[in-house]
């Protein structure tokens, strides 16, 4: 009977000791931070402030880590398609941007971006299409998509190569966070 005493002593002796290791587990103690990744930073804040700083490259590594944080909504979709968009990959960000408005049809950010990658593109017609959308799911209240839409139908309406010469240098400027609104150099 003994020698089952003295086991159940150390076993509860041990317990004893890993439970209260003498360490403080509180956070309060001088140990380092988690993982990386896991903490609180939001994989999309640091991406807008990265785009707009201009670095579009890390903007789109952050977009991605907040993909895996968020997962693929309508924000993390967009954000990539905008990052894409700057970079100058037309085709990835014409997919990521279709993919966040076919997630949510009304998000205008979304439908804006699409349009300036399809004007990009040279495909006028549906751009026009896309702005529209985006002006709807906007309520008209941005000035910005407003300005893309008209850019689009004067284009469209006037095909003629003096119109489309004269609107050919235009630019990519960043409105808001993730919006993009075409400027021309007239």
């Amino acid at each position: 009977m003994k020698p089952r005493l003295a086991l159940l002593g150390i076993a509860f002796t041990t317990l004893i000791a890993c439970a209260n290791d003498g360490l403080d587990n509180s956070g309060d103690g001088v140990f380092a931070p988690g993982v990386s990744g896991e903490g609180s930073v939001d994989g999309l804040i640091v991406g807008h402030r990265l785009m707009a700083a201009g670095e579009y490259e890390l903007a789109l590594k952050a977009y991605r880590r907040a993909a895996i944080q968020h997962g693929l909504n309508v924000d993390t979709l967009s954000a990539i398609g905008s990052a894409n968009l700057h970079i100058g990959r037309l085709g990835q960000a014409e997919r990521w941007l279709r993919d966040a408005v076919e997630l949510d049809a009304s998000f205008p950010p979304a439908w804006n971006n699409l349009g300036v990658v399809l004007m990009e593109r040279g495909k006028v017609a549906e751009a026009s299409e896309v702005f529209r959308r985006a002006y709807a799911a906007d309520n008209g209240n941005s000035d910005e998509i407003r300005d893309n839409l008209r850019l689009a139908l004067a284009m469209l309406e006037n095909n003629d190569n003096t119109v489309v010469q004269d609107y050919q240098n235009f630019n990519l400027i960043r409105r808001g966070a993730g919006d993009f609104v075409l400027m021309s150099d007239l």
